[in-house]
């Protein structure tokens, strides 16, 4: 086939479909928000625009937060929180350094969770007894911007360190 092993071809349609389905999702989601108004929207606006949430968490004063993934092709994850009256109070895009800078050593694996979502990607090395959780996030205005954001958790899943490095996916071989 070309010279081309069926592996990568595989693995480049799996990343290709991945990147794809990614793109069109970032293109629908700034329609989905600016549809969406604080204070006026319901919980069934939420739904109809972006879908079932990828989980749901229990937030302040008996509010539920919506949590909407765009990894590991995008570079977002959206929390959407619905008040007690089933109205939207917040929407927020989590990736963020401000975000990332509330991640401190000894933060117990859930919370980091709840804060930024789900990751792009989990690895554990068990001789080292860690987990690695990495986040793909957009640190400045163009795509060759897009960076890496690594949390590392020990064998109790608490943070023993967080990183940023440039997303591997956009360097030259």
């Amino acid at each position: 086939m070309n010279g081309f092993p069926l592996f990568q071809l595989r693995a480049f349609s799996r990343m290709a479909i991945a990147l794809l389905a990614g793109l069109l999702l970032a293109a629908c989601d700034p329609q989905a928000i600016s549809e969406l108004e604080e204070g006026v929207s319901t919980e069934a606006d939420v739904r109809e625009r972006f879908g079932a949430p990828e989980a749901v968490w229990d937030g302040a004063d008996g509010a539920q937060i919506y949590e909407y993934n765009r990894q590991p092709a995008g570079n977002v994850n959206y929390m959407i929180t619905i008040g007690t009256d089933g109205k939207m109070a917040a929407l927020r895009q989590v990736l963020t350094s401000q975000n990332f800078a509330r991640i401190e050593p000894g933060m117990p694996m859930e919370n980091v969770r709840r804060s930024l979502g789900k990751p792009m990607k989990v690895t554990t090395y068990e001789l080292k007894g860690q987990t690695h959780y990495d986040w793909r996030y957009q640190d400045g205005p163009n795509t060759s911007d897009s960076k890496i954001f690594t949390v590392v958790f020990d064998r109790d899943f608490k943070v023993v360190t967080t990183g940023s490095a440039n997303d591997p996916a956009l360097q030259p071989n």
